[in-house]
């Protein structure tokens, strides 16, 4: 696969681990869930790929649709029954029990995706060490959690809306434009 395309694909896959791990309960973050849309852009390396995000997350079930700055379809990824599918523009549908071994067998390499769900909620993964500092509102400013860094950018409220996550030569930037409880 073409580096750029596994680029477009790792944002695919990382936005498909999304939610891998229940929502955990707190103050001002959905119970049951959540619907986000915003944008989103990942740099490895010397590449990039950039596009918009709709995602819909409930403990059960996901449906990501990922499009071009120009709103065409990238990717669209479905979680459902323990199996995460991905389906790119060119139809190609790569499908996995988890979403660490998608992007292992697709990109060649294991992101954490199993966090993700806590991040980008403002929150560390409760099963695994963190350390973390907050800012005077109490909210995270910066969280390291298994060799990531999170920081957080900006907040609308109690959820974060900018985030930019990053290891060694892979970073993701998120800007949450809109948030809805279900």
């Amino acid at each position: 696969m073409h580096r750029i395309g596994s680029v477009t694909v790792l944002l695919s896959a990382l936005l498909a681990g999304c939610a891998s791990l229940p929502v955990e309960r707190g103050a001002g973050i959905a119970r049951d869930g959540f619907e986000l849309a915003g944008r989103v852009a990942v740099r490895y390396g010397s590449d990039g790929a950039s596009g918009r995000i709709a995602w819909q997350h409930s403990p059960a079930a996901d449906d990501l649709f990922i499009t071009s700055a120009l709103g065409q379809g990238i990717a669209r990824i479905t979680r459902r029954d323990g199996e995460i599918k991905l389906v790119t523009a060119d139809q190609k549908e790569y499908g996995a029990s988890d979403a660490e071994s998608l992007t292992e067998r697709v990109l060649g390499w294991r992101l954490p995706l199993t966090g993700l769900p806590d991040w980008v909620q403002g929150r560390a993964d409760p099963a695994r060490p963190a350390q973390f500092t907050r800012d005077a509102q109490s909210r995270l400013s910066e969280l390291r959690q298994d060799d990531w860094r999170v920081e957080y950018q900006e907040y609308d409220g109690a959820r974060p809306s900018k985030l930019r996550i990053s290891r060694a030569d892979l970073e993701i930037r998120l800007v949450v434009d809109q948030w809805v409880a279900p």
